[in-house]
């Protein structure tokens, strides 16, 4: 889809044009002609012969030709019918900017439900409806209405916009033009009835004027999508920079299993960032910062940094916020030691930071320059954070500071040491000559922290290419009974077993066989459980006992978890009694859910209560191969427990990380079927992994290909 003729159409038709400049339709006239669109502009009103000194149309059919954009202002009743007229005429794509659809309600969403079917039926793609429009800062084609499209102050640049919420998303966009980014283009998505934030995002990271794109979102509905645009940009080394709003609000869904309440929508947005090219940001100061700093056009080739600085206080300040950031400030060579000690003076610190004292103030800021270079051009280091001097002499130190960087691949960011104002100039220089100066050490550094981590995944995409799946198992027949159900301990076990996770040894009998029981069906230590899919979580509903070390206690066992289970649901149906092996091991969660938006998804984190107390959970993709469970092992904080923690031996992280990948294959290869799968506890030994319980539960039969 070229949606080039959207951002800069030969011709505007404004359907429901104004001669009032204050209403939306005169708005959308008045940005045209005062901000010197070059295409033809249509006004579209059988109000009026003319508008603006501009001949008026009585309808869409009396446009001239060509005619790419019909931007209709018109109230929500009206809309289908223009689309329609669009369709007749030709005009392949429409902007609605009116409101009253679907964010008001059902009979919003009626109304919605007609024009996206009036726009298929006339083949014309649409932005919107409820959005603020499309600014095309580059091209002069200010198309849409509202306060912040009329700023004189916006400027192009090789910055891109696309945002969910018009009105906030066009003031981000100003606030970067006055702290020196440019955008080209910004376009409000507003209801996506058609086209959605991810069609854009994907049509404007192709484009060559465009060097970082910025999407501000509050929710996708295909984050397999958004996974793959995350690899586009690695490929094509432009970050998205994703900000993701509504995060707090996890919603009150009842989940059956604990898989489910580990993953909140959030958490599998910030998994999908983290995998590709999409920069997380937070709040306007750090889109500003980290898209000056990739606009440099640099990356580097690891995270170990040199800082330099005036200020011994500010240096100490930058090196605190690297390390919490996790990059690396090396030694530098032992030959850059020896010649800055002999360019700076005595009583300077020539370690990693760099304090070359506010003696630099004496000499100009000569030895200052020197030293940055010398940093630079050490084979320890990957890019360089700085603080700029001030005064007088900071000027032509700067000019000189230009020629160096122009000479080196590596990324330097300045810290800027004082109020914007002071030394403006000097400012208002480097920024033009693509030195981005960044008010705050900690945001200075973060800026750094985006550039080495979006390198590294960059590499190691480039390393493992787009390979092939490894498989840990081939697609399995399951037999799976219809509709949605919970299926027993025993049931979900047995299909555990089926894609070769290893599970407990354990006997499912009925009450009555395990009162008659001469000799224990398996060797003591036992664990007896309630088999009820009606009793989810027996603990909870005290239907499970431990540690049983003979065979009266065993059915003993047997009664209070019945009783238990009875008591906790009068209705449950009962199964029987699972008599199992004692487990033991670092208890671990593995989960796996079907999300709405992300498709099979797979938890991985610390059993017993840990998970959800401690939330020291990592989420992944499915289907996995166990290298990248691998890394998904490495990303909780408790990763240490399985290396040998405090002198205790290594556990299995290999058996641990094949158990994960076999897990994401059953929910993938049956996606059509299972909704959540929670092994909890799944035992980590020395050797092995072995699944003491677990859970599936499946959805309504689908008519997935193959499924069973």
């Amino acid at each position: 889809m070229d949606l080039s003729r959207f951002l800069n159409p030969r011709g505007v038709a404004v359907v429901g044009v104004s001669a009032d400049p204050t209403r939306i339709g005169g708005q959308a006239l008045k940005l045209l002609v005062d901000f010197g669109y070059q295409g033809r502009i249509y006004p579209v009103n059988p109000k009026y012969p003319e508008v603006g000194g501009l001949p008026c149309y009585p309808d869409l059919g009396a446009v001239p030709r060509p005619c790419d954009l019909a931007l209709i202002a018109l109230s929500a009743s009206q809309v289908a019918g223009a689309i329609e007229q669009a369709g007749r005429a030709g005009i392949p794509f429409a902007l609605v900017l009116a409101g009253g659809f679907s964010e008001v309600g059902d009979k919003g969403k009626r109304l919605q439900a007609e024009l996206v079917e009036a726009a298929r039926k006339a083949n014309v793609r649409m932005v919107g409806p409820n959005c603020l429009g499309i600014l095309n800062l580059k091209d002069n084609a200010r198309i849409g209405f509202g306060g912040t499209a009329h700023l004189k102050t916006l400027k192009p640049g090789p910055m891109a916009m696309v945002t969910q919420s018009g009105g906030f998303g066009f003031g981000v966009m100003a606030t970067a033009a006055y702290f020196g980014v440019g955008c080209n283009y910004a376009i409000s998505s507003g209801n996506e009835a058609d086209l959605t934030l991810l069609d854009w995002v994907a049509d404007l990271i192709e484009r060559p004027e465009v060097g970082i794109v910025v999407a501000f979102m509050e929710g996708i509905n295909d984050g397999r999508r958004l996974i793959a645009l995350g690899e586009r940009a690695l490929e094509l080394g432009k970050p998205i920079l994703a900000w993701k709003v509504g995060n707090t609000d996890v919603g009150s869904r009842a989940a059956t299993s604990h898989s489910a309440r580990m993953t909140a929508g959030y958490e599998l947005y910030r998994a999908a960032f983290r995998r590709g090219g999409l920069v997380e940001i937070r709040d306007v100061d750090d889109l500003i910062d980290v898209a000056k700093a990739f606009l440099i056009g640099k990356l580097p080739a690891g995270n170990r940094v040199g800082v330099l600085t005036l200020s011994g206080g500010a240096g100490v300040l930058l090196a605190d916020r690297c390390i919490e950031e996790g990059l690396q400030l090396p030694d530098l060579a032992e030959a850059t030691t020896k010649k800055l000690r002999e360019t700076l003076v005595d009583f300077a610190s020539v370690g990693n930071p760099v304090d070359a004292t506010a003696h630099g103030y004496n000499d100009n800021f000569t030895a200052y320059g020197e030293a940055v270079r010398l940093v630079l051009a050490d084979p320890n280091i990957d890019q360089v954070v700085a603080r700029i001097p001030r005064g007088k002499s900071a000027r032509p130190w700067s000019e000189s500071l230009v020629g160096l960087l122009r000479s080196t691949g590596k990324p330097v960011i300045f810290n800027w040491p004082t109020a914007p104002d002071d030394n403006g100039d000097v400012l208002e220089y480097l920024e033009r000559n693509g030195v981005p100066c960044i008010l705050g050490a900690g945001r200075a550094v973060h800026a750094l922290a985006a550039l080495a981590d979006f390198a590294r995944k960059r590499d190691e995409y480039r390393e493992r290419g787009k390979r092939p799946l490894e498989r840990a198992i081939a697609r399995q027949a399951l037999d799976l009974p219809p509709g949605p159900a919970t299926l027993g301990e025993h049931r979900s076990k047995q299909l555990l077993k089926r894609y070769g996770v290893p599970v407990v040894g354990e006997a499912l009998l009925q009450p009555s066989e395990i009162e008659a029981l001469k000799a224990p069906p398996l060797a003591f230590p036992l664990v007896v459980k309630v088999e009820s899919p009606d009793v989810p979580h027996k603990t909870e509903a005290g239907a499970v006992r431990l540690d049983i070390r003979d065979l009266p206690g065993l059915k003993q066992a047997a009664r209070e978890v019945l009783a238990a289970a009875r008591a906790h649901k009068p209705d449950a149906r009962i199964d029987g009694i699972l008599v199992q092996e004692m487990a033991t091991g670092l208890e671990v969660i593995v989960g796996a859910v079907n999300d709405p938006t992300f498709g099979p998804t797979v938890a991985f984190g610390l059993g017993g209560i840990y998970t959800e107390l401690l939330k020291d959970v990592t989420h992944g993709f499915a289907p996995l191969d166990a290298a990248t469970a691998r890394g998904m092992i490495a990303g909780i904080k408790g990763a240490a427990l399985l290396h040998g923690y405090r002198g205790r031996p290594p556990l299995d992280g290999a058996a641990l990380a094949d158990a994960l990948a076999r897990v994401s294959l059953l929910i993938a290869d049956h996606a059509g079927r299972i909704a959540e799968i929670d092994v909890n506890p799944l035992f980590v030994r020395e050797k092995g992994v072995v699944a003491a319980d677990a859970l599936i539960v499946l959805k309504a039969s689908s008519t997935v290909k193959g499924e069973s």
